[in-house]
């Protein structure tokens, strides 16, 4: 039952889990989409200011993984593992990220793609197991700031304003 008034939106069930970061982005859906599906495009944008993203492997379809490293600006690296779980064409993405396959703190994230007249408005849902999971990353990790520079360097990549000598 929502704790929200009549007419006000109903609260997630997972909304204390929950990380929702978007973006209007001024370039046409299926562009923005197949900035997600193909390993060539990802490595030039994925990732906060200042990363660069070594991929292992990757196989675009559901069940399948992208394996890779994303290489802090301080010399850092961080595994990553990401599973497909959901793909419709251009409209919506649903993964399972984690640090490995198997990890027991992996997170779920969907993201949408609209038509927002010419540009497109992505949303990024991201749900954790725990609260203190979401707190964590958004505190320790800056997964806020991180997604929301991410979906910048997103924005700025199929415009043709972005970098493009990120790591493959």
């Amino acid at each position: 039952m929502s704790a929200a008034g009549r007419g006000a939106p109903a609260r997630s069930a997972t909304a204390d889990r929950e990380i929702t970061i978007s973006r209007v982005i001024d370039a046409p859906r299926e562009l923005v989409f197949e900035a997600f599906t193909e390993v060539r495009h990802l490595s030039r944008w994925w990732g906060p200011e200042g990363f660069t993203t070594t991929t292992r492997s990757f196989e675009f379809r559901v069940g399948g993984e992208w394996d890779f490293v994303m290489h802090g600006p301080d010399g850092t690296d961080y595994q990553e593992w990401i599973s497909w779980t959901e793909i419709v064409r251009p409209e919506r993405i649903a993964l399972l990220h984690g640090e490995f396959r198997g990890d027991p703190n992996a997170f779920e994230s969907a993201l949408s793609f609209a038509s927002d007249g010419a540009a497109t408005r992505i949303e990024m849902r991201t749900v954790f197991a725990t609260e203190r999971l979401r707190d964590e990353a958004a505190e320790k990790h800056h997964a806020i700031e991180g997604g929301q520079q991410t979906l910048g360097n997103l924005a700025a990549y199929v415009t043709g304003t972005g970098r493009t000598g990120a790591e493959g």
